[in-house]
């Protein structure tokens, strides 16, 4: 194992080619697969609630096991697992372009969300093992806006090849990037990294969390029946077993005591869940306002909705760097407040609403939201000793994918409770309409604790561990 590669240029720079091409062609997939919900509902013949659980199914996988494999990356290696989720989303890629009805789509997706949770679980922490602390913000701020840029470049490309070439397209065109990546980290980037201390892996740990994480995704696509209450009821006891599990275990997949210890990292990690709660869902939202509502095409619409990611990509790394240099909860902070003002805007769509607003609208959440995340993941990792950069990186995925899931989950909530299991036609527009707007009220909402959360978490750059 390469423990030691700080000072080493050539590798840190093949390494950061090798994350940030990554951080590239999975968001490309994931953003063009949004524009393709309409085509595939159509094709497949779904209602509105099974066509929630294709990305659903994703992020509910992926929050099942980016844990578990940040936690085996460690234990491993952060390269090997990175390469290895790198083939396994090529592999489901390729099963989900062949789905022909909503099960197996789902199944392929739930696949693709735990392959993806190997990348999640080690881009971060690759970039931080590599990169010393004055270096480290504005690498996570180039890999954050490379992950903006495949958002960005997803839907327009997705929605061209869609009207031309089907759904399927969405799922496989970003293979040959992916393959790139594989032979960058198996010919260029020697050696690998891990956790000086090993341990054991905590097998019921990770049985008892991501089963947690199932059957909270499970009652909420089935509120309000009894049933879902239910098995909400038991995840969220499965969830205060787990916690309660991992602080009295030697070597949890996860490190419940840093959110005891540590206010910078605890308070950010809260953050970080509530703006991705409150914006994941822009972007299937938006698609369905424009492609329903609107009637515009896939191609049409994939060209608005890159508006918002375009405009991360564009200043995030600036933002990462100025963070090295300025508090990052000043940053996040406006950036969070700026994020629900955009959100706002959203809730106020609707038909009669000019194409020219709802760019306005995604400007704004755009520019919000990248103030607050590059210097949020630097508060994170640089707030934490360099044994636990595996469960910071893990944070930061889980916090991400646990707010993307809460996201979707509130989207199928709300669909199922205004829209009903019924397939989305012209009779149900006005109901879809008001759907949509409430989504986006209640994400505007989420934002006022996160702002809070985001001021109050205290200083960072104090520190700053060498």
């Amino acid at each position: 194992m390469m423990n030691n590669p700080v000072g080493n240029v050539s590798l840190q720079r093949a390494a950061l080619v090798m994350v940030l091409l990554n951080a590239f062609t999975t968001p490309l997939m994931l953003s063009a697969t949004n524009v393709a919900l309409p085509t595939i509902a159509d094709d497949l013949q779904l209602d509105a609630v099974m066509l929630g659980w294709i990305p659903m199914a994703f992020l509910m996988a992926s929050a099942m096991f980016v844990l578990i494999f940040g936690r085996i990356a460690d234990m491993v290696g952060r390269k090997r697992i990175f390469l290895i989720g790198t083939v396994c989303v090529i592999v489901t890629s390729l099963l989900a372009a062949t789905a022909s009805n909503g099960a197996f789509l789902i199944t392929a997706r739930f696949l693709q969300g735990m392959s993806a949770a190997m990348l999640y679980a080690t881009q971060i922490a690759i970039v931080t093992s590599v990169f010393p602390p004055k270096q480290r913000g504005h690498a996570i701020g180039l890999t954050v806006s490379t992950i903006y840029l495949g958002l960005t470049c997803g839907p327009l490309i997705g929605g061209f090849l869609i009207d031309y070439y089907g759904w399927q397209a969405s799922f496989v065109f970003h293979i040959p990037l992916a393959i790139v990546v594989l032979l960058i980290g198996l010919f260029k980037v020697p050696g690998d990294w891990s956790a000086d201390e090993q341990g054991a892996f905590d097998v019921k740990g990770a049985v008892l969390y991501a089963l947690s994480i199932v059957l909270l995704c499970l009652g909420v696509s089935t509120l309000p029946n009894l049933v879902g209450c239910l098995l909400l009821i038991f995840g969220l006891s499965g969830i205060w077993a787990f916690v309660y599990l991992a602080k009295r275990t030697a070597h949890p997949i996860f490190d419940i005591t840093l959110f005891g210890i540590n206010r910078v990292f605890a308070f950010s990690c809260f953050a970080s869940f509530i703006i991705y709660a409150a914006v994941f869902a822009n972007i299937v939202l938006v698609s369905l306002y424009l492609q329903y509502l609107k009637g515009m095409s896939a191609t049409i619409a994939g060209a608005v909705m890159m508006i918002q990611p375009l405009t991360m990509a564009v200043f995030s790394p600036f933002i990462g760097r100025l963070s090295d240099k300025i508090e990052p909860r000043v940053i996040a902070s406006i950036g969070m407040a700026i994020t629900a003002f955009g959100l706002l805007m959203l809730a106020l769509l609707n038909v009669a609403s000019s194409i020219s607003y709802l760019i306005s609208a995604l400007v704004v959440t755009g520019f919000g939201f990248s103030l607050f995340s590059s210097p949020n993941a630097n508060a994170i990792m640089s707030a934490v000793e360099k044994s636990h950069y595996g469960s910071a990186t893990g944070s930061i995925a889980t916090m991400r994918i646990l707010g993307q899931m809460t996201s979707m989950a509130l989207v199928t909530f709300v669909f199922a409770m205004v829209i009903g299991q019924v397939k989305i036609e012209p009779s149900v527009f006005q109901n879809l309409q008001r759907a949509i707007s409430f989504c986006f009220f209640i994400s505007a909402s989420l934002c006022v604790p996160g702002f809070i959360f985001s001021l109050v978490r205290g200083r960072m750059h104090q520190q700053v561990h060498t």
